[in-house]
């Protein structure tokens, strides 16, 4: 059913974004407008959000953001103007694992003290139109990371250069009250100095959807697994054994959280488990096929969950600065290396 590896070069495109936050949105609207005009809004995910435009949360949700993250609404408005889409329906798409439990997000994160890999797994009609971005904004905090076109920055892996890394993985949670949209959040974690920062920002605001985060900081010794929804924030610190999380919630605190967990989810998280007790590497791991039916390497195109990894992060959080590689899916060897948001 699947290909075990992918020997093609990694097709991250380099974009470039700086100055005022509404012209960072511009810049990464226009580098994305191509990929969404000819897939993106042709697809059945984007007709799938659309129609939740009339819901009432969709205003309370536009609402908050307006009062909290001023700055963030301004980067919105400037993705629209450069994808020449409605700012409406670019706002709707940036909330769609908020307003539809089966946004087409997936992942797997393999967490280890003081170190972060990560399969993102994203929608295959992106493949080869992703992006490695560098942004610069205008009296905020530096980052680079992986980017969808039409999507903010924020929700796939990021290093920022206070030394903070974050790789986000998909939860399916099911319909409830409006709050924060989920991208909107991990878009301002970007923004934070330290994971306490970054905890403190995700509890401080209502919540409307669900993500897992992997968290870690240069040079601390621990990495931490977050998992956030409407109902709570758990942190589960990772100072010893390494854990793995495949795109639904597992810790206790969510244990009554209504969500869908999908077959790929439930076996990728089962079969990371056991190769882990096995005392495999992270990238083993993340580059496993052994459940040929629902693998942790996605390269299907008859994935169940129509998701494919687009790309493998490792991040090594060992030194002072953050020293990382992303990988072509089930590639040996890296494609891009960086230490901090330096390329070497």
């Amino acid at each position: 059913m699947n290909d075990t590896t992918d020997s093609r070069p990694l097709e991250l495109l380099p974009v470039e974004a700086r100055g005022a936050h509404r012209d960072v949105g511009r810049a990464l609207g226009r580098w994305g407008a191509e990929a969404c005009h000819r897939h993106l809004v042709r697809s059945d995910a984007w007709a799938q959000v659309m129609a939740c435009r009339d819901r009432p949360e969709v205003p309370a949700m536009r609402a908050l953001l307006r009062q909290a993250f001023p700055w963030i609404e301004d980067e919105l408005a400037g993705l629209a103007e450069g994808l020449d889409l409605p700012p409406d329906e670019v706002f709707l798409w940036n909330c769609r694992g908020d307003l539809w439990a089966l946004a087409p997000d997936g992942c797997t994160t393999v967490l280890a003290p003081r170190r972060l890999s990560h399969n993102e797994d994203g929608d295959p009609g992106f493949a080869g139109a992703c992006g490695l971005a560098e942004v610069r904004p205008a009296g905020a905090p530096a980052f680079a990371s992986f980017v969808y076109p039409g999507s903010l920055p924020g929700h796939t892996f990021a290093v920022n250069e206070a030394g903070l890394a974050m790789t986000v993985n998909n939860i399916r949670a099911r319909r409830a009250a409006a709050g924060m949209p989920r991208m909107v959040l991990t878009r301002a974690l970007l923004a934070a100095g330290s994971v306490g920062e970054a905890v403190s920002i995700l509890q401080a605001h209502g919540r409307m959807g669900a993500f897992h985060l992997g968290l870690g900081q240069a040079g601390e010794s621990q990495t931490w697994s977050v998992e956030f929804s409407q109902a709570a924030v758990s942190v589960r610190p990772v100072a010893r054994a390494p854990l793995l999380h495949a795109n639904h919630a597992v810790h206790q605190a969510q244990e009554d959280l209504p969500q869908v967990i999908t077959a790929s989810s439930a076996r990728r998280q089962a079969r990371g488990e056991a190769l882990l007790a096995q005392g495999a590497d992270a990238l083993a791991i993340l580059a496993d096929t052994g459940d040929a039916a629902e693998p942790i390497l996605r390269r299907s195109p008859d994935d169940t969950d129509q998701e494919n990894t687009l790309a493998t992060a490792d991040i090594d959080l060992n030194g002072n600065t953050a020293r990382w590689a992303v990988y072509a899916p089930g590639a040996a060897e890296p494609h891009h290396r960086f230490e901090g948001l330096d390329r070497t």
